[in-house]
């Protein structure tokens, strides 16, 4: 059977999406096209080049690494169309305009190749009379495709299909975007706004309304409405200046003109807001124009006072008392809230049942079923649950009596009645819309389980749903070992996995002792080890917090004897007879970066953060970080022409004495924390699968340790030339005297310490300097200083 291959893709439209999109292909190693207008002045590319050098400078970066940029390949309508002949996939991304994308269809559809599908990234347009300009011969390969800004970082992407579209084009659609991109797809109906905008805006509206009130402002607002609520950190109103009130706008607009008080019983409440048409009108348009709902001047925060048409001073607080009250079990919680005299309270609670009554509403005709709904809240607007999770949570039929409660005294946005179907029959029954068979659709009046396409198999433990039951990486699989520091487990008796379970994955005397009896295990029963934790977090490093006592008890003796021991068992990583593979997703810093580069292979998901960090709180690295830069240096210098080691020490130096960490699995391997032989996984709920089968891949074709070997240092010389540019920046004020200090000492591990240059050394030797070095340091007053400032605050202490 044959399978869809995306070769490469052309976006059509540089405008913020279009751009992001293609950068995003690159970040995966998708060629891609990106087409604009011809320019009316100069390069006829010019607005494709303009685009492309703004990716650049936008923050959060949508390349892995700047340099990237150049693979993307410029066109415009003009000259370029026959390049279309040759692309698999082509995702049209102009403005939200109707009869411009209409047009485009008009002028490229004699260039797209007959296997090619077509899809449109509108937020809501309706994607069957766009269908409707396209050749009979197109049509089935053509649907939505709706991603999120930024969407190099947005999990969720709508599909949305048309009546003409064929399932095979869908179906092959949807296994590129969630394999290839690392996207989590929804499947929406062709409404106005699809699924995520539609209740998402519908609920910023809402919030506003209630905002206006409750008269809050808009810093509390935003405090009440972000973590302590379990949503994005940006709360409402920054997250509305992060997307572009502009944008916001044309999405309101859409719901206004898509829709009547007969097709929507809610419609009353999307007027477009007086704050958010003032702010248009001043061309406020949020963080694009650098000014919204908040405004930065210097280094405060101010926002917008709508009274006086000015931005005043920002930067205040919820009550506490309603912080408190979040934290409490969702059953409680939600009755504290409803039951509260405080606006804050009374606040929280309308805008929580306005969510669940609109989601209930208008399920039947936005969605297949419950489950895409919470998916596409969490997944686009960063919730922890979506409003059917909280609801099912907090008691069904409980909250359900509740908003009825509110609805018939007038409290609502709106007169409508919940639906039937949330009182009796099998969703009462059920205490909820999500089962362990499936979630609840409205319009068929069952529980439907999620799609089984065949790339689903490849995530072991995708995301799911509260009441779903779904297996859970905790106690899946045979444990064969498990306590409080670490569970080694296997799926298929084939593969040793090892998850470790301390706070923020922090390694200390009980996860050393596992990851040796791992290896161990994994050399004697199993084809290879794999560590792999289920969450954004693969280890932040050595437990500092449980060194302490025996610190204090020991001093620096104790702490030598540990920092062995992890040495031991890092050199036992890499030199186990087994492959051992890290899985790293999410946060990989100091320790947890040295576990993974003396791990036999590493499989990273792309959005990995990984460093050696330790400098922050005035160490250096002590579990063979310094020696991993030294070895690697040496290696690069015996593969080249050169035969001095210095410049292969400057980058891997230069990353351990300024803190750096990757921002992405990219920019990790530029900095050389990752091979190029290591393997990128786009979808982090494919990392486990992907880790597992090179495991077995490696044992397969013979897999043997690398040799034993020693390698040349730098020695003093190499000491003295780093040094000689230490000292311009501490006598230029960049960096303060203990900052010297330890970059000095982190010089004088990578090249070797007191030898001639060129001297051959082994990793044990390097390791006993980094040991020394890491002890030393830990006797010192300013590194005590900012051990205790990071534990007590989080923040790194400048001394």
């Amino acid at each position: 059977m044959s399978r869809f291959q995306v070769k490469k893709v052309a976006v059509l439209g540089a405008g913020v999406m279009g751009a992001q999109i293609a950068a995003h292909l690159v970040n995966v190693k998708v060629p891609v096209i990106l087409f604009d207008l011809p320019a009316k002045e100069g390069a006829k590319n010019g607005i494709v080049t303009k685009a492309i050098d703004g990716l650049k400078k936008l923050k959060p970066a949508p390349l892995g690494v700047v340099e990237d940029a150049v693979l993307i390949q410029q066109a415009n309508y003009e000259e370029h169309l026959d390049l279309l002949k040759d692309c698999d996939l082509i995702i049209e991304a102009i403005a939200e305009r109707m009869d411009w994308k209409l047009d485009l269809y008009k002028k490229i559809a004699p260039f797209i190749a007959p296997h090619a599908i077509v899809a449109s990234n509108t937020s809501g347009l309706s994607i069957t009379k766009l269908s409707e300009a396209l050749p009979e011969e197109i049509k089935p390969r053509f649907c939505g495709i709706h991603f999120f800004n930024p969407p190099r970082y947005m999990a969720l992407v709508e599909l949305i299909n048309t009546p003409t579209t064929e399932a095979a084009s869908l179906d092959a659609l949807e296994a590129f975007v969630t394999s290839n991109l690392g996207k989590g797809v929804v499947r929406a109906k062709d409404s106005p706004n699809f699924i995520a905008n539609r209740v998402g805006i519908a609920g910023m509206l809402a919030t506003m309304k209630e905002v206006e009130n409750f008269g809050l402002s808009y810093d509390v607002v935003d405090d009440l409405t972000g973590k302590k609520l379990g949503r994005a950190s940006s709360g409402t109103f920054r997250t509305a200046d992060v997307v572009g009130l502009d944008t916001m706008a044309h999405v309101i607009k859409t719901l206004q003109d898509t829709l009547s008080i007969e097709t929507d019983p809610f419609y009353e409440s999307f007027a477009t807001p007086v704050v958010l048409k003032t702010l248009l009108e001043m061309g406020n348009f949020g963080q694009k124009t650098k000014a919204g709902f908040f405004k930065k001047v210097g280094r405060d925060v101010m926002r917008f006072d709508l009274a006086s048409k000015e931005y005043v001073p920002a930067g205040q607080k919820a009550d506490e008392v309603y912080g408190r009250m979040l934290k409490k079990p969702a059953g409680e919680r939600l009755k504290l809230l409803r039951n509260s005299q405080g606006a804050q309270g009374q606040f929280l609670w309308a805008i929580l049942r306005n969510a669940f009554h609109y989601a209930a509403v208008h399920l039947a005709s936005i969605a297949d079923n419950a489950r895409d709904v919470d998916f596409c809240m969490r997944w686009g607007f960063g919730m922890q649950q979506g409003p059917f999770e909280l609801w099912q949570e907090a008691g069904w039929l409980e909250v359900a009596n509740m908003i009825k409660e509110d609805i018939d005294a007038g409290k609502a946005l709106c007169k409508a009645p919940l639906p039937e179907w949330v009182f009796k029959g099998p969703v009462a029954d059920a205490g909820g819309v999500h089962t362990p068979a499936g979630s609840w659709n409205p319009t068929t009046g069952t529980f439907v389980a999620p799609r089984s396409l065949p790339v689903y198999a490849r995530q072991h433990f995708p995301e799911s749903v509260l009441g779903a039951k779904a297996a859970s990486a905790a106690t899946a699989g045979k444990t064969i070992h498990e306590d409080e520091a670490i569970r080694l487990w296997t799926l298929d008796d084939e593969v040793l996995i090892a998850s470790i379970k301390t706070k923020m994955h922090a390694i200390g005397a009980g996860v050393i002792e596992g990851l040796d009896s791992a290896i161990d295990m994994a050399e004697k029963d199993y084809q290879g080890l794999v560590i792999w934790s289920p969450d954004e977090m693969f280890s932040a490093g050595a437990d500092l917090q449980s060194m302490l006592p025996a610190f204090m008890m020991g001093g620096a003796k104790a702490i030598d004897g540990a920092a062995g021991e992890l040495q031991r068992v890092m050199l036992k990583l890499r030199y186990a007879n087994v492959p051992t593979i890290a899985a790293i997703r999410g946060l990989a810093l100091g320790g947890g970066c040295e576990m993974a580069v003396y791990s036999g292979k590493r499989v990273a998901a792309m959005e990995s953060y990984i460093g050696l960090v330790e400098v922050g709180v005035g160490l250096v690295p002590g579990a063979g970080g310094l020696t991993y830069i030294a070895r690697r240096a040496a290696e690069n210098a015996a593969a080249s022409t050169g035969k001095d080691i210095v410049p292969f020490l400057t980058e891997g130096f230069t990353a351990a004495a300024m803190a750096k960490v990757g921002t992405s699995a990219l920019e990790s391997r530029k900095l050389g924390y990752l091979l190029d032989s290591d393997v990128v996984v786009p979808h982090k709920d494919e990392l486990l699968f992907v880790a597992i089968n090179e495991a077995k891949a490696m044992f397969a074709s013979g897999y043997r340790a690398p040799h034993k070997r020693q390698f040349a240092v730098a020695g003093r010389s190499g000491v003295a030339t780093i040094k000689g540019s230490l000292v311009n920046m501490r006598d230029g004020g960049f960096i303060s005297a203990h900052d010297f200090h330890i970059a000095g000492l982190i010089a004088e591990v990578v090249c070797g310490g007191d030898v001639d240059a060129g001297s051959m050394v082994t990793e044990e030797y390097l390791m006993a300097l980094e040991r020394k070095a890491f002890c030393s340091l830990l006797t010192h007053p300013k590194t005590q200083d900012r051990i205790m400032g990071m534990m007590s605050t989080g923040k790194p202490v400048r001394n």
